[in-house]
């Protein structure tokens, strides 16, 4: 068993595969003290963990109790008894007090791991690899009962958390602030980890040092948000890819989130995670619950490369389910960069009949098929088929797409309504607002108040009827407004606070019933790019939009920053038209290529005004992917440089599980002048030592000269790559020497294969 409780000490020490964590029940007030968190312990005694605790026992100093409740390293600090530090848990009575004082009162150990009601969370497969705790604590004079929910995985170095909290009084209480979990360490030299950025350059790693005072990462959007993702991660202040100690919290949660480091003034520091208490309230009448959601704590003692590897491993194997952990995602052509809204079915069928000649899977129809959904600002809400923009309904169009032996997906953004649409007109009520004030538009377009029952039983029946009616195997689920004004018609004045978190709960709710009814369903999510990417939508949809910049050069930020803790096989990327809408960028296609394939692949193009010499290399980049996707899919991630660290190239590899394979991609960034000073020496990672691998160059960027696609040598022919035969430790440590390449935004791709 990997948790032990030692009852004479009052101690739990709970053990992953190279991490212990440990908890004790500090003195007869029955405290719940955090001892230790990092690389594993063997020893089963660690009593004298509880070290300085001794000195500060409430017994020994009754007179200083209050002041002593402010150093103790709690696992679930309160607020209102004496512990000024962020903390996890806030309660406001009927009476309008706020105070809240925890005490253990008892727990069980057993095999397996909590469903929580409503809520995504990481799962036990059938090997049986987890086991878990309940903590159970009392506020007496509240009856109020705090359930602390802890997971161990035993084959991984992740341990997860997340709260009941039950109102067992007969008056009603309130919970201000619900965090999910709560580190305590007794130094402050880390650095904090966050990433950051906006619409359409997503989860940018941001390192800030830690200090008395604190760091924080959050969203009030309503959504996990393009600003702020649910991740934050103390490291230590000599961290690297390889090396140092890294602390890392992920949040399974898709709406306002809150994740603060705080050093504090015992030069300790303390990491709270959890629902953003702004704006948030939740009644809790008598027997009711709230469930905080699961916060997933990650150790490494091998730097930032092993955290994100752990990350992967767990949300691969214990978060996406059904059959896509083990099946490789059809590559597709989406018509949206193609057409916009202006398409026919006859222009469709062109592009997926081009696409279909190139070995393409599968053809996603986006925007603009539905209601009178012509431009953007009007038609959402009203989910049937606009019949003089597809003649016979998309039942027929996608029989269509099938003949051309293509699969076929749609796009659907059902959580928005335009005011220029049926269902607003007939429903105004049901827009999220605050009755008298303004309603902001976005895009043109309100947010439906998916706290409603009704509403949720509405948009999803219209939805059901169209795929009842078609072959849809693909839905593209969009998200591109977040929340203002943040009311509902539906709720009384003392549960308004409630509104952003059943919010949440109803976007899980209808996903989860999308996924039950049409079981074979890929769903892939986004949110005006990848403002929503969070381990929450992973457990219901495999993949998520990485961005809406789909420029190459900008992809690897972004795909390298939710590497963070995201697989590849999650990051949804595209190969797009040049000069690139967004950024106006030429990029060759090559290159373009290389840069889709880290993640789940595919085009948003007009493949039917491409040159036949662009058809040739997208069918070299058909045959590239089906070869080594499963690689990428299930392969440990190194990175072994990016365009964040080095301005002038980006370069990250993956490794089969058992050494025997590998895939290099190299950017090159900017050209350099000169031989000598172009070329660069890489030092691969993630290989054996002592294995001979043949290295193999498998694809080289052509330049773009006046949209002209060429490759040439140093004689005018097209240059070619003898394979070498070098040992694991000749390429780790000597490294492997990259060839200059011509010019800007070229790139590479390199196999490895053990001999």
């Amino acid at each position: 068993m990997s948790i032990l409780f030692n009852e004479q000490a009052g101690i739990f020490k709970l053990d992953a595969l190279d991490t212990s964590y440990i908890i004790g029940i500090f003195d007869e007030d029955k405290f719940v003290s955090h001892l230790y968190y990092g690389k594993k312990i063997i020893d089963s005694d660690v009593n004298y963990l509880y070290g300085p605790l001794y000195q500060v026992r409430p017994s020994v100093l009754p007179g200083q109790a209050g002041r002593i409740m402010d150093a103790v390293p709690f696992e679930y600090p309160t607020y209102g008894c004496g512990d000024y530090r962020e903390h996890c848990l806030e309660v406001e009575t009927a009476d309008g007090y706020h105070a809240c004082d925890l005490r253990y009162e008892s727990h069980k150990i057993y095999p397996g791991k909590t469903h929580l009601n409503g809520l995504p969370s990481t799962f036990e497969r059938e090997d049986g690899d987890c086991n878990t705790l309940e903590l159970v604590c009392r506020d007496k004079v509240l009856k109020l009962k705090v359930t602390l929910l802890y997971t161990v995985f035993e084959h991984l170095n992740v341990i997860t958390r997340a709260a009941l909290i039950t109102n067992e009084d007969e008056k009603a209480v309130y919970l201000k602030r619900a965090m999910s979990g709560c580190l305590e360490f007794d130094h402050q030299n880390f650095d904090v980890l966050t990433l950051h950025g906006s619409w359409e350059r997503e989860c940018g790693p941001v390192r800030t040092p830690l200090r008395q005072g604190k760091v924080t990462t959050g969203s009030t959007r309503g959504e996990s948000g393009p600003t702020d993702n649910p991740f934050l991660a103390v490291i230590s202040s000599d961290v690297t890819e390889d090396t140092g100690e890294v602390f890392a919290m992920n949040l399974v949660y898709s709406g306002n989130f809150l994740g603060v480091a705080e050093g504090h003034h015992f030069r300790g520091s303390r990491i709270v995670m959890g629902i953003n208490p702004v704006n948030f309230s939740w009644k809790l009448g008598q027997g009711e619950s709230f469930t905080a959601p699961e916060v997933v704590m990650v150790y490494s003692d091998q730097g930032l490369g092993k955290m994100s590897r752990t990350f992967h491993d767990l949300y691969r194997r214990h978060l996406i389910r059904d059959v896509y952990p083990d099946t490789l995602r059809p590559i597709l052509v989406n018509n949206w960069e193609a057409t916009y809204f202006d398409f026919t079915v006859k222009k469709l069928t062109e592009i997926a009949a081009e696409a279909a000649k190139c070995g393409i899977e599968l053809f996603v129809l986006d925007d603009g098929w539905f209601g009178n959904r012509n431009d953007e600002r009007r038609g959402l809400g009203d989910w049937f088929v606009n019949e003089e923009k597809v003649p016979g309904g998309i039942g027929r169009l996608a029989k269509e797409i099938n003949h051309l032996g293509m699969k076929f997906g749609l796009w659907i953004e059902p959580e928005m309504v335009s005011p220029d649409s049926e269902l607003f007109r007939a429903h105004p009520d049901w827009a999220i607002q605050i009755p008298g004030r303004h309603r902001s538009l976005f895009r043109h377009q309100y947010v439906l108040d998916w706290s409603r029952k009704e509403v949720r039983d509405h948009i999803y029946g219209m939805i059901h009827q169209v795929l009842s009616g078609a072959n849809v195997e693909y839905i593209k689920w969009d998200m591109n407004r977040t929340l203002t004004e943040t009311a509902s018609a539906a709720l009384p004045a003392d549960r308004q606070g409630e509104l952003c978190h059943r919010y949440v709960l109803g976007v899980y709710e209808i996903m989860g019933r999308l996924r039950d009814d049409f079981p074979s369903l890929l769903l892939e999510n986004c949110s005006a790019g990848g403002s929503r990417f969070d381990p929450g939508v992973l457990y219901y949809s495999p993949q998520i939009w990485g961005s809406d910049d789909s420029d190459a050069i900008e992809r690897i930020k972004i795909e390298m920053g939710a590497s963070m803790c995201y697989p590849l096989s999650t990051i949804g990327a595209h190969v797009s038209a040049v000069p690139n809408h967004q950024t106006g960028r030429i990029t060759s296609l090559e290159t373009r290529g290389y840069v889709a394939m880290a993640g789940t692949f595919g085009y948003e193009l007009d493949i039917a005004r491409m040159s036949e010499d662009e058809k040739a290399v997208i069918r070299k980049q058909v045959d590239l992917y089906h070869k080594y996707h499963g690689l990428v899919k299930d392969g440990d991630l190194y990175r072994i440089e990016d365009s964040l660290g080095n301005p002038d190239y980006a370069c990250w590899m993956v490794v089969s599980k058992d050494k025997k394979e590998a895939l290099l991609t190299y950017i090159q960034i900017h050209a350099l002048p000169g031989y000598f000073g172009a070329a660069r020496r890489l030092r691969l990672k993630g290989l054996q030592e002592e294995t001979v691998y043949e290295t193999k160059v498998i694809s080289v960027s052509a330049e773009v000269r006046n949209e002209d696609v060429h490759r040439e040598g140093a004689d005018g022919t097209e240059k070619t790559y003898a394979a070498l035969n070098l040992t694991g430790s000749a390429l780790m440590n000597a490294g492997y020497w990259m060839d200059r390449l011509s010019g800007d935004y070229m790139g590479m791709m390199i196999h490895l294969q053990a001999k």
